[in-house]
C-alpha cells in the first residue's frame, strides 16, 4: 500500500476493499501530522531568530522523517493484521478449535491500531514542542498537525475498540481499552490544548 499513490488509495478506500479502512486510514492521517511537523521543522532550521533551538530543530527533522515511515508500515500492517481475522470469521462455528484461531486473530488485529495511537503520541510531543519553537511564519500549521495527531489517536482507537468488544478473554479486553482511552485522552488534551491556543493566537 506505501506505493499506492494518493487517489489510488483513496479510490481503494471509497470501495467494497476490506483494507484499507479505518486503521490504515487514521495512520495516513498520523503520516500527514508528521510530515507536518517536520516542514515547520524545515521552515525554521538555519533562521537566527531560532538559533537557540538549532540542535532541538535537527532532531525534530530527524524524528518527524522517522515517524512518517513508522506510519507508513502501520498501515501495511493494520491491512495484514484483517486477513487472518476475515479467515476466523470464516471457518464454521462447530468447528473445534475456531474459538481460539478467532481469539487469537482478534487480539493481532487490535495491535496494529494500539501502535498507531502510541506513535501518535510521539507526533504530539513534537508538536507540543513546535508550539514553541517552530517558526512563526509557519503555526498554522503546527495546528493543522494537532488537528490530525487527535483524529489519528481516535480513529485509531475505534479500530482497537472494534476486536476488543468481542474478545472471550475480557480482562485482556479491559487492559487493552483503558491503556488505550488513557492515551487517546492525553494526546487529545494536549492536541486540542496547542489547536486552541494556535487558534486564539491567529485570529487576536
Amino acid at each position: 500500500m506505501k506505493d499506492y499513490r494518493i487517489e489510488d488509495f483513496i479510490d481503494v478506500l471509497n470501495s467494497d476493499a476490506p483494507t484499507p479502512g479505518g486503521g490504515g486510514a487514521s495512520a495516513l492521517a498520523g503520516a500527514l501530522s508528521a510530515a507536518l511537523c517536520g516542514m515547520v521543522a524545515c521552515l525554521t532550521t538555519g533562521k537566527k531568530k531560532y538559533a537557540e533551538y538549532q540542535d532541538e530543530i535537527d532532531e525534530i527533522i530527524a524524528a518527524t522523517k522517522a515517524l512518517c515511515v513508522k506510519m507508513e508500515d502501520l498501515i501495511e500492517e493494520d491491512a495484514k493484521a484483517f486477513g487472518p481475522l476475515a479467515k476466523a470469521y470464516g471457518i464454521p462455528k462447530d468447528e473445534p478449535g475456531r474459538d481460539e484461531v478467532l481469539e487469537n486473530a482478534l487480539v493481532a488485529a487490535a495491535e496494529p491500531p494500539y501502535r498507531i495511537v502510541e506513535t501518535a503520541g510521539e507526533v504530539r510531543d513534537i508538536i507540543v514542542r513546535l508550539a514553541d519553537i517552530g517558526s512563526r511564519l509557519a503555526i498554522s500549521d503546527v495546528g493543522v498537525a494537532a488537528a490530525l495527531c487527535s483524529a489519528t489517536a481516535k480513529g485509531a482507537a475505534m479500530n482497537v475498540y472494534i476486536n476488543t468488544k468481542l474478545m472471550a478473554d475480557r480482562k485482556t479486553a479491559e487492559r487493552v481499552n483503558e491503556d488505550t482511552r488513557d492515551l487517546v485522552r492525553s494526546i487529545c488534551s494536549d492536541c486540542d490544548a496547542v489547536y486552541n491556543r494556535i487558534k486564539g493566537d491567529l485570529q487576536s
